[in-house]
């Protein structure tokens, strides 16, 4: 199983998860052409990391922007991750300070998803 790189574009996310540290990021903007393309070997990977995760888990969400077929991709990502099982898992949920929509995207996927989130308020995403 190798680690997860893929730059960002204009479009698509960086994403970054390391089996080696047990950190999965997603950065960025999510409106790609083809949301489920994009998204199909992220929920593979972490199907495939449930097998043998590591203590603790991270999941980093640092998202500016994302369109409702994203939307629903990053909610299957998230339900693949409640079924990894024997890892400490929180989600960080980062916003920027006056972006009401993004902390409220946040607080549904927490009502949906049995996984501790943290919301997080930056001045500015990196």
């Amino acid at each position: 199983m190798e680690n997860i790189q893929i730059d960002g574009t204009p479009k698509t996310p960086t994403v970054t998860f390391s089996k080696d540290n047990g950190v999965l990021e997603i950065r960025g903007r999510s409106i790609p052409e083809n949301s489920i393309e994009f998204y199909k070997p992220l929920i593979d990977w972490i199907e495939a990391y449930g097998k043998s995760p590591k203590g603790d888990t991270m999941v980093n969400i640092k998202l500016e922007y994302f369109n409702t077929s994203s939307s629903k991709c990053i909610l299957d990502v998230f339900k693949k991750l409640e079924t990894v099982s024997g890892s400490n898992m929180t989600i960080n949920w980062y916003y920027e300070e006056d972006d009401e929509d993004m902390l409220e995207a946040g607080e549904d996927y927490q009502a949906i998803i049995n996984i501790p989130f943290k919301m997080i308020e930056v001045a500015e995403l990196d």
